[in-house]
Parts: C-alpha cells; structure tokens; sequence
C-alpha cells in the first residue's frame, strides 16, 4: 500500500497548497483593491507572480524547517499519518473560506499531524517524536505571539508615518501610500510564498522520507515547482470571499495604514522564513496588523463581533484539525 498512499499524500499536498494559495489571495491583494491602489486583476497577477517566485526560493530553508517538524514512522504508517493530517486541513479550509473567515494554512495542517500522531500511538503503537516541540513552536508561538506582536508593532508604527505626513494635503498622502502599496502587496505575496511554500515542501519531502526515496537531505526540484505552481495557480483562481472580509468588513483602512500592515506583515514572514525557520502565518500577521493600524485611527470602525468570530476560529483550528485528523488516521490505520 505504500505506493499507493505515497501518490495520494502528494495529491493531497498539491490540493492543500492549491487551497492555500486559493485562500490566502485575501492576504495580498485585499487591502490593495480597497484602497483602490490596484485594480483586482492586477493585484492577484502580481501575488501569483511573487508566490510563485517565494515559493520557488523556499527550497533553502525546508530542510531547517522540517528539523523541528514531527519524526515520522517509515513506511504506510507515516503516509497515512500525513494523508489523515492532509485532508483534515483541506476539510477546514474548504469549510473557514466558505464562511469568509481568514485562518492559518499552518495551525491547520501542524493540528492535522499532532491528531493523526496521536491515532497513530495510540491504535498502532507507531514511535513518533517531536510533538511537543511542535505544540509549542508551531501551534502556541505562532498563534499566541505573533499576532500580538504584529497588533502592537502596526499601532505604533501608525504614529511616526501619520507625523512625517502631517503637512502634506490627504489626497497627497493617499496617492503616495496607495502606490506604495504595490511594493508591499507584492512583498506580501512574497512572504506567503516563502512561508507556506516551505510548509507544502516539507509534507512532500516527509512522504518521501518515509516511503524510503529520499534521505531528506535535499529537496527535489519537482518538489519546488509543484509548490510554488499550485500556489500560483490557486492565487489566480482565489475567491473574494476572505478578501471582503479583511477589506469591507473588519474595518477601515486608508492606503497609509494599508501599507504600514502590509509592510510589517511581509517584514515579519520575512525574518520567521529567513531568519529564525520559524513557521508564521500570514494570515494571522496580517489580520492582526490590519487591526492594529486601524484601531490606531478609530476603534470604533472595527467590527468587534467579527474579530471575536475570527479570534474562535483561531483557536479552535488546532483543535478541530487535530480530531479530524484522529478520525482520518483510525479510518486508514486497518490499510497499513
């Protein structure tokens, strides 16, 4: 059965980064085509060109990444564990975007593994290390810290900017910020790229790893290339459904504290990829940092039942994903 899983974890894997890639358009081009910097054809050409070429350049760091990922069993025992965590976040993901709200790729897929870890022990006695480095580095960190931190940093970034632009006339300072925004909409991309390209690598890499094809010391080329177009293809495809909710519905935002969210966002995936290998999501980031610019300007323009709704599904993606996973893993577990 190994042949057989091995092809379908890699058919999953080309699915969930499609979806990402489907999904996360919103992250790039929402704040863009709201503030009316680029129209919405050429927003989502520029994110698919930057994930593509982000997603192309994450080879370099997958292998750092995928040291601190779950230490798989050989064999069908570790593709239906990958398989069982695959499809519990496509599940998800399909079921978040339908309902407009914006999530992390990565919470998903990191609760997928840890659900389907623990079905694997559990029915099958299979030895799998690494999952309380992943719970805190990869689950608490992300989703506790780097929203925070990305909240806090775009309120005060909003300061500074507005005072250096106080003696300009508003629609000065809107026409410069909004093609400014260009630049940091494809800065976006580019981080999405590289952040969620490693994370789509790395599953395909592990499948390989454990059917006995590859040591793990270097990526394949094809595994790139698949990445990075089934990102891009999914980019071009995207729904506006999330992008309402993070341009329309969230709050407001002007071009200036669009553009102090995006660039802090891509800034910060930049230095979690590049810098500390540390998996962020870019949904998470950018989010908390639309949030944070605007509440700069007027708390009282955020939809606060809106940010709880989000703020639920945050929480409860690790959770939801881990349980699927559990049931997906014990479905396959009498196949290996």
């Amino acid at each position: 059965m190994t042949p057989a899983f091995l092809v379908l974890v890699v058919g999953l894997s080309a699915g969930f980064a499609f979806l990402n890639g489907f999904r996360d358009v919103s992250n790039a081009v929402a704040l863009s085509t709201r503030t009316r910097a680029l129209t919405p054809s050429v927003a989502v050409l520029l994110a698919a060109i930057f994930n593509f070429v982000g997603a192309l350049l994450s080879g370099g760091f997958v292998l750092a990444f995928t040291q601190s990922w779950i230490t798989l069993p050989s064999g069908a025992s570790g593709l239906t564990m990958l398989a069982a965590a695959l499809g519990s976040a496509i599940l998800w993901g399909v079921y978040a975007w339908w309902r407009g709200i914006p999530l992390s790729s990565t919470n998903s897929l990191v609760g997928g593994l840890i659900g389907a870890a623990t079905a694997s022990v559990v029915v099958g006695g299979n030895a799998v290390g690494g999952v309380d480095n992943v719970l805190l580095t990869q689950v608490v960190l992300p989703l506790v810290l780097s929203p925070v931190i990305a909240f806090v940093v775009a309120y005060l970034l909003v300061w500074p900017v507005t005072w250096a632009a106080r003696y300009t006339q508003p629609d000065v300072v809107n026409g410069r910020f909004r093609r400014a925004q260009a630049v940091s909409t494809a800065a976006v991309a580019f981080g999405h790229g590289l952040q969620d390209g490693q994370r789509t690598a790395a599953v395909v890499l592990l499948a390989l790893v454990a059917a006995g094809l590859s040591s793990g010391s270097e990526v394949p080329l094809w595994v790139l290339l698949l990445t990075a177009a089934m990102l891009t293809a999914g980019t071009l495809f995207g729904g506006w459904r999330i992008s309402h909710t993070l341009g329309h519905k969230l709050t407001h935002v002007d071009p200036l504290r669009g553009f102090v969210a995006q660039t802090l966002t891509s800034v910060m995936l930049f230095i979690g990829a590049i810098g500390l290998h540390l998996p962020l999501s870019t949904t998470h980031t950018l989010t908390a940092s639309v949030l944070g610019a605007s509440t700069n300007q007027s708390f009282s323009g955020t939809n606060r039942r809106l940010v709880i709704r989000i703020l639920t599904f945050w929480v409860l993606t690790p959770l939801v994903t881990a349980a699927v996973a559990f049931i997906l893993e014990l479905a396959f577990s009498p196949l290996n």
